[in-house]
């Protein structure tokens, strides 16, 4: 029974087709957002902290460098002089192999001549074909002055990109999103009174019919709480909330970043802590019409948001984030999650920021699965629960994709 267990659930999960419910991609017709091509494959915020850590340089001077000799620096500190062991730097290996390339043959400009970085449909079918991907979810910010002039021009979207409208300035300082509103032609008071929300939802409804998002979405620093009497308080309830309401949208939640901890180093910078997740308990016990996707950032609160989805079923927890994103982690988060909550969580997301992430994410997910899963089922033949080929196909097909569809149906 062993031996067809794991035959069973590799095959499932080599065949099942992902949907990809956050990342930070762009389709080719958003051209000047798009971002693919080993350049940026190899100045991915996570290499660019690793190899200025290693190779001994100023940020200043590595950011005052061009694209592709940034590249190629981070390319001689973590390939060419090392052995790439850390989770992104192998995750570049496994993207070349996918594209054919042997690193130490070719190197850099292997790499190069194998990726494209020009938009295209052609290529970004073949990206979602190598990493098994349907459909990837955007992150989408209607306060970005070139994000909103792609949306304004009303071209239709590539299916396969899916929008989430993303609140993360709604959620900060009021003046500073005055500043941001009044850019997009939208004007507010210093007051954040009562008319003053009534114009951001009116904002926020009206960037929903344009962009029909499948949720809305922000990340959140550690000491995030709610209720609060702060004005990022009282747009969450008088304008998210209820958006979420009259809409049928989930609201994504990603808690415990710290930005910039080390400024200099720029998107690189930012660091992890300990989320306030009594604000969740709140915020799901005060709003039981609303569904909400929780990820943290922290392995501390892993635990803890587990027992709280155990206690809320409007709590879905999501993939393993940023720096829980590692092969050690993953592995146990995403068993500690099937032990409390059985299949009823979205296993993984990619968070992908180059569209070649996806190739290597997702085969390390697709490999996680396996390992768990295997792990899980035998043991359940083991307590004499006759297991199915069938039963695993279906809770594969909800960890990688139906889940997420159950909580998004309504949209």
């Amino acid at each position: 029974m062993e031996s067809s267990i794991s035959t069973w659930v590799r095959e499932a999960v080599d065949r099942v087709r992902v949907i990809d419910m956050h990342t930070h991609l762009f389709p080719p017709s958003f051209s000047s957002l798009w971002r693919s091509g080993a350049d940026h494959v190899l100045t991915y915020h996570y290499l660019i902290a690793e190899a200025i850590r290693a190779g001994g340089r100023s940020p200043e001077w590595f950011y005052g460098l061009p694209l592709r000799e940034q590249a190629a620096w981070v390319y001689e500190q973590i390939f060419a002089r090392t052995s790439p062991l850390s989770e992104a730097a192998m995750g570049v290996v496994a993207i070349a192999q996918a594209f054919g390339v042997d690193l130490k043959q070719g190197g850099i400009e292997g790499l190069r001549e194998a990726l494209q970085h020009e938009p295209s449909e052609p290529y970004a079918e073949r990206v979602f074909q190598l990493a098994g991907v349907d459909q990837v979810v955007m992150t989408n910010d209607p306060l970005d002055p070139a994000e909103r002039a792609h949306w304004l021009k009303g071209d239709p979207v590539h299916p396969r990109f899916l929008a989430a409208l993303r609140l993360d300035p709604f959620l900060g300082d009021w003046g500073a999103l005055r500043t941001c509103l009044a850019a997009a032609g939208v004007s507010v008071s210093p007051a954040a009174d009562a008319p003053d929300l009534a114009e951001v939802r009116r904002f926020l409804e009206d960037w929903i019919g344009r962009m029909r998002p499948v949720y809305l979405a922000f990340s959140a620093p550690p000491e995030f709480t709610y209720p609060s009497k702060e004005a990022s308080g009282r747009v969450l309830d008088a304008c998210i909330l209820p958006a979420c309401r009259s809409n049928g949208l989930p609201l994504a939640l990603m808690i415990g970043v710290r930005r910039r901890v080390n400024p200099r180093l720029r998107e690189a910078g930012d660091a992890s802590g300990r989320a306030n997740l009594a604000a969740v308990e709140r915020l799901a016990a005060s709003n039981p019409d609303v569904r909400f996707l929780v990820t943290v950032l922290s392995r501390e609160d892993q635990h803890e948001l587990v027992v709280l989805a155990r206690k809320f079923a409007n709590v879905i927890p999501f993939g393993c984030w940023w720096f829980v994103n590692t092969d050690t982690l993953t592995r146990e988060i995403s068993a500690l999650r099937l032990e409390l909550l059985g299949p009823t969580f979205v296993l993984q997301h990619s968070d992908a920021r180059v569209l070649e992430h996806l190739v290597y994410k997702w085969k390390n997910a697709r490999a996680l699965a396996v390992d768990v899963l295997v792990h899980k089922y035998t043991k359940l033949a083991e307590e004499g629960w006759r297991v199915t080929r069938d039963e695993i196909e279906r809770v594969v097909e909800r960890l990688f994709r139906g889940n997420f569809l159950d909580v998004v149906r309504s949209v």
